[in-house]
């Protein structure tokens, strides 16, 4: 059952919600719709900044604008959903709710708003009104935490800072403040990473097993592996190289850790038996999420060591490859079985799996065939922009209506 991680009730007991009172029910409803409306938008919108077809009032330039509205708007809106959705299941504590919800939505916008308008005015206030919303979600994440002294839990709140300092710092450069260059970004890509590797060794051997269970495949050698030392070793590795990068970017030594961050990453992977569930993509795109992890930080790896391999094709592995893929995967899932519906893929959700995984590979295309740079990247970003377009047309009527009484969990 995936109840261990998402299966929090999004309707208070007698207490008919209805309107925002649904809508600000649960975190995954309003930060989920957020999410896969957003990425799509803001994509649109920097393609156009980039052929030219009009100027934003920013102080970010048109890359640097992108970068951040894909980690701190995109990103940071699915990492708020998930733990405001998972949380409560592993604190035992009720879910944020209410106008709290609201608040943190609220944030969120806003900083969206002054990230566009920034170029109007102070930095100051752009800076202010954008941090409003990580520093809120680390409170809030924080204190469910504390208050249930559930202390297993409590490194997640490291990965919520961490993309609050990033924030800071990228806002702080484009501001031609002296801070370290790039180091805002490369920070903001290395919590989710991180987050990723952390979150999903914990729900993709999980659902795995009790998927095969459910199909009653009980063999061992079909069963994923529980936890052990070669998840501790994998685990340590990426994030040390991940950490080292981050701060040491030409470091070419780091090469070798990354690649063997990467190499571990896949053997555990490969322990958590994902063929086996090919028959089901709701189940398998995780794997593959997670396979794309494996894969960027390894290549991110061998751009250090070898001058022919472009960095932006591994950057773009772990971006539009690992965290897109994994966004979706787990943000399908979880609307799925809030909602009463059964945990099963639908045709549009295999398109939606399909089209992100078709932005990622055009876009890594695009990184090593500079002939064909813009045709690629403009196909790459058109496939992103349809897979979280669809996701937010057919996700989002589950997420703006009440739960169905019958179906899955």
């Amino acid at each position: 059952m995936d109840s261990q991680y998402f299966n929090v009730s999004d309707r208070r007991p007698r207490v008919p919600w209805v309107g925002a009172g649904l809508f600000f029910s649960v975190g995954f409803r309003p930060f989920f719709l957020a999410a896969g409306a957003w990425s799509a938008i803001a994509l649109a919108v920097w393609v156009c900044m980039l052929n030219g077809a009009f100027i934003l009032p920013t102080r970010f330039t048109p890359i640097a604008w992108h970068i951040h509205e894909m980690l701190f708007g995109f990103v940071m809106a699915t990492v708020a959903g998930f733990l405001l959705t998972a949380i409560p299941n592993w604190t035992g504590r009720p879910p944020v709710r209410g106008w709290t919800l609201g608040l943190l939505a609220g944030f969120w916008s806003l900083g969206r708003v002054a990230c566009l308008l920034s170029g109007l005015g102070p930095a100051w206030w752009s800076i202010a009104a954008d941090m409003t919303f990580p520093a809120a979600l680390l409170v809030v994440v924080a204190r469910e935490v504390v208050a249930a002294r559930n202390w297993r839990n409590l490194p997640i709140v490291l990965p919520v800072a961490l993309f609050g300092i990033a924030n800071l710092l990228m806002h702080l450069e484009a501001a031609s403040i002296a801070v370290p260059p790039d180091l805002g970004w490369r920070l903001g890509l290395a919590a989710p990473l991180i987050l990723i590797s952390a979150i999903g060794g914990r729900i993709v051997p999980a659902f795995t097993r009790n998927w095969l269970a459910g199909r009653g495949n009980r063999s061992a050698l079909r069963i994923p592996t529980g936890h052990g030392w070669v998840d501790r070793a994998a685990l340590g590795v990426l994030h040390a190289g991940l950490i080292a990068w981050t701060f040491f970017p030409a470091a070419g030594p780091l090469g070798y850790l990354l690649i063997a961050g990467g190499a571990l990453n896949f053997l555990r992977l490969a322990r958590w038996q994902g063929a086996a569930s090919a028959a089901e993509p709701l189940l398998l795109i995780l794997h593959v999420g997670y396979g794309w992890l494996a894969l960027g930080v390894a290549l991110l790896g061998v751009s250090l060591l070898v001058p022919a391999v472009p960095l932006p094709a591994a950057i773009h592995a772990l971006t539009a490859g690992a965290i897109a893929t994994m966004t979706l995967a787990v943000m399908t899932r979880a609307t799925l079985g809030h909602t009463g519906r059964s945990l099963m893929a639908s045709r549009s959700t295999v398109v939606i799996y399909m089209l992100i995984t078709l932005a990622a590979l055009t876009r890594i295309g695009a990184a090593w065939a500079s002939a064909a740079f813009m045709p690629l990247l403009v196909w790459s970003a058109l496939c992103w922009i349809a897979a979280f377009g669809l996701f937010s047309v057919v996700y989002g009527r589950m997420l703006l209506t009440p739960r169905l009484e019958r179906g899955a969990t």
